[in-house]
């Protein structure tokens, strides 16, 4: 075992989550669809993304702390819905809940949690938003919107890639399955809890069975008529449909590609994060999701006009080697490098992070050479 003084950065945790985990359940966090050409461009978008920092600014008190749909945070690092992350540790989500309330910041919750929306409230106080994949069945849908109301979450992030599940191949050759000891306890009481063994991956065909292939943006508009809570579309990598969220009344937009997990040679969600900000011209806050390893990540995102991030695969594999003491470690990781980051960029507060802190490779020059 890996004593945590041992590990020095968040992608040290992927290796050793790889050492210690089944193969069929680090397959399932790991791998992205089909070629995984998006899940690679996920990381090494970042790298195309330069510095231009600012010197001789006293940088002695940097203030990292942010307000996400009016709730005051530590940081703008939060936790992105992961599904069965029971597979990973025994104490799951419940471990993860107690890691972001810890780190004072925000987990999403998966609706394919091994923990129930309750047992995830019950663990204190703390920030939780859910995730939603909207089922065939609406009578489903309202049930748990109002158990994630009634047990006091504060926001629906709803994901819009899912209508099918990607081609996700490690998965097909593995034949997933939900390990025979779990359920997805959010639906255990409907029947709907359990991912069956397949010729496939169980949950390709579990989701073609049950997720609504119809869902549309008149949707959206039917979620806000059954929930107050502020709604935010979860796998939006276009202007185009930035300029619909908006028109249909999402409080925010989280720039996602499902982890590279959907549709493949879709672009990093780094490079994607910029158009949708534009086309949002302020109205609402977008966040980036996806491929964040380094507090360096987490400001380009912000210098590119995200208002947050959210981790995933960070949080699993950081949960598989120490539980939620690791995910504790990895949220402490980012915070201490995205601190380190600011004061040598000159950025005293979230505030002062500007586009003119970073040089993209798609910039035009920013000097014209003399003739």
């Amino acid at each position: 075992m890996v004593k945590m003084e041992e590990i020095t950065n968040v992608m040290e945790y992927e290796e050793l989550a790889k050492e210690k985990l089944p193969k069929m359940v680090y397959d399932y966090y790991a791998s992205g669809a089909e070629d995984q050409w998006t899940l690679r461009e996920n990381r090494n978008a970042f790298s195309r993304i330069l510095f231009r920092p600012r010197v001789l600014i006293d940088v002695s008190k940097i203030d990292m702390t942010t307000t996400i749909l009016g709730f005051k945070i530590s940081m703008p690092i939060m936790i992105a819905p992961t599904a069965m992350q029971k597979m990973a540790h025994p104490e799951g989500e419940c471990a993860t809940a107690r890691a972001a309330s810890a780190a004072g910041t925000i987990m999403t919750l998966s609706s394919w949690a091994t923990s129930s929306v309750e047992e995830v409230a019950s663990t204190g106080p703390g920030i939780h938003f859910f995730q939603l994949y909207v089922y065939k069945d609406r009578n489903v849908v309202i049930q748990l919107v109002r158990r994630a109301e009634r047990a006091g979450f504060k926001a629906i992030a709803l994901t819009v890639d899912t209508p099918r599940l990607g081609r996700r191949e490690a998965d097909i050759k593995n034949r997933f399955t939900l390990p025979p000891f779990l359920t997805l306890k959010n639906f255990e009481g409907l029947d709907l809890g359990k991912i069956d063994k397949t010729d496939d991956s169980g949950l390709a065909s579990y989701v073609a069975s049950q997720v609504d292939q119809t869902l549309s943006w008149k949707d959206v508009k039917w979620l806000q008529t059954i929930t107050k809570l502020p709604i935010l579309v979860k796998g939006v990598l276009t202007a185009e449909d930035a300029r619909l969220a908006i028109q249909y009344g999402a409080a925010g937009i989280i720039v996602s590609n499902h982890g590279a997990r959907q549709l493949d040679y879709v672009p990093a969600t780094i490079m994607a994060l910029e158009q949708v900000v534009r086309a949002t011209q302020g109205h609402l806050p977008v966040f980036l999701d996806g491929g964040v390893r380094r507090g360096t990540d987490v400001f380009k995102a912000l210098a590119l006009g995200a208002s947050g991030v959210f981790i995933g695969r960070p949080v699993v594999f950081s949960l598989a080697v120490h539980g939620g003491a690791g995910v504790r470690e990895v949220l402490q990781m980012l915070h201490d490098e995205l601190e380190l980051t600011m004061a040598l960029s000159g950025c005293r507060s979230l505030r002062e992070i500007t586009r003119d802190h970073i040089l993209a490779d798609w910039d035009p020059p920013r000097v014209s050479p003399r003739l």
